[in-house]
């Protein structure tokens, strides 16, 4: 395509988006609106947040359904660039866009893509605000929990954490619990504990094969974390959590 035939194209476009009032979000006010998500300040997020519908979006897709579609999909790229910056690891952050990207391929209607919009803001956010305030800045703390997230489906244990970030599985522990706030145990239990409670919100797995995906050692055992850090069984966490939206 000769350059003549793009620049026509363009004033083209930007003639029709002036006519039509399709305008792009300020730059200001987009880097506000990513930097409170980042920050897991939900308040904020919920006050700036502008609900992803088809009136005044730039034009994608002359296809209304694609249009939003597509825009979904950058927002869910943009956020997930920002949380990973922000501190969230790139496994997790990943894989949520991977999902959300994929639902955003099955909606159907404007208003499922809007709720979806909706729902994907309030996860990554909501998971931004867990994070640590005291996050691990050191090398070996930071390697380790590389580690944890790519094998917390299997058992792990301390020694073969030392050995990966090279160091005494003493130190090592000592180290992680300074930076951290809590043992490098109780951050694999954690671990499990958010991944298994992601699958029941958003999957349709049985509570056995979540419980044999996210490493624990029964479906008993499973049950006993989930209900003590929840007072909700499986069964119950899914009835009480699970967005009827998610199958469509």
């Amino acid at each position: 395509m000769s350059d003549f035939k793009i620049n026509k194209e363009l004033s083209d476009s930007l003639l029709n988006h002036q006519e039509e009032g399709l305008v792009h979000s300020p730059y200001e006010k987009e880097l506000a609106f990513y930097s409170a998500v980042q920050s897991g300040d939900i308040k904020k997020v919920n006050r700036i947040m502008t609900p992803l519908t088809s009136e005044g979006l730039g034009m994608l897709s002359k296809k209304p359904l694609k249009n939003l579609q597509y825009h979904l999909v950058i927002s869910i790229a943009l956020i997930t660039r920002f949380c990973i910056e922000g501190g969230l690891d790139q496994e997790s952050a990943y894989s949520l866009s991977d999902l959300f990207i994929q639902k955003t391929d099955l909606c159907e209607t404007e208003e499922a893509i809007t709720l979806l919009h909706r729902q994907m803001i309030h996860e990554y956010t909501k998971r931004m605000a867990q994070i640590p305030k005291n996050r691990a800045n050191s090398k070996p703390v930071v390697l380790c929990l590389d580690y944890i997230h790519k094998n917390y489906h299997s058992p792990i244990t301390l020694n073969e954490i030392a050995e990966h970030v090279n160091l005494n599985a003493s130190y090592l522990s000592s180290l992680f619990k300074k930076e951290m706030g809590l043992t490098i145990f109780q951050y694999i239990s954690q671990t499990r504990l958010e991944a298994s409670m992601n699958m029941l919100k958003f999957s349709d797995y049985s509570y056995a094969d979540i419980s044999n995906y996210c490493g624990y050692s029964s479906q008993s055992h499973f049950t006993y974390c989930l209900r003590t850090h929840t007072g909700l069984t499986p069964k119950q966490y899914r009835d009480k959590y699970y967005s009827s939206n998610w199958r469509k």
